[in-house]
């Protein structure tokens, strides 16, 4: 693994383990649940640099999601987990936005959206304009629904999470596509 690797790597797991740890302490299941699948993801990108040459953006924006995420989940704040703070009222009952979760899928899927490009960037050299804007849109829009697929089984798994219903998914897709298109928008902003 490539030196430039070696610091967020490292931060991840440290990361990861003090918030297993508190997870552990907390009987938070769904957020042991998600340490595994974080782990889960950190090993394959870990694994893929022999093959993919991941953008320094692109691997700590993942660690920065990940140290979000399970802070969303783990730490308290006026009686209540960080995913469920109102961070600035815009949009009251029952939208309630902008929540600390929707800025966590924005900053998430903006992300996510920038490895696709390092995944698909060998293969993609002739395709530019909408053709890669659209393309890395679906592909960041794809990995936000495989998100809410992780985060269903979790509901179906576990007597009692903290995922909301509906319009807790739907919100949680629109912020996807959010930051999946500002990945975009920034590709061929600041990437040329």
């Amino acid at each position: 693994m490539d030196e430039k690797y070696h610091k967020p790597v490292l931060l991840a797991v440290l990361a990861l383990i003090v918030f297993a740890s508190t997870f552990i302490l907390q009987k938070n299941y769904e957020f042991i649940i998600y340490i595994f699948v974080v782990l889960s993801f950190l090993w394959l990108i870990c694994h893929s640099t022999k093959y993919l040459d991941y953008s320094e953006l692109s691997i700590w924006g993942l660690v920065l999601w990940a140290i979000l995420h399970m802070a969303g989940g783990g730490v308290h704040v006026k009686g209540d987990v960080l995913y469920n703070l109102i961070l600035i009222p815009l949009v009251g009952e029952p939208f309630w936005i902008l929540k600390f979760d929707q800025v966590v899928h924005l900053i998430g899927f903006f992300v996510a959206t920038l490895v696709m490009y390092d995944v698909l960037k060998p293969h993609v050299k002739k395709m530019q304009g909408f053709a890669l804007g659209f393309t890395l849109f679906a592909a960041g829009l794809g990995l936000g629904a495989l998100n809410e697929i992780v985060e269903f089984f979790a509901t179906v798994i576990l007597p009692s999470t903290n995922v909301g219903g509906y319009y807790n998914t739907a919100l949680d897709l629109v912020f996807n596509g959010i930051g999946a298109l500002a990945a975009v928008l920034y590709r061929f902003k600041f990437k040329k």
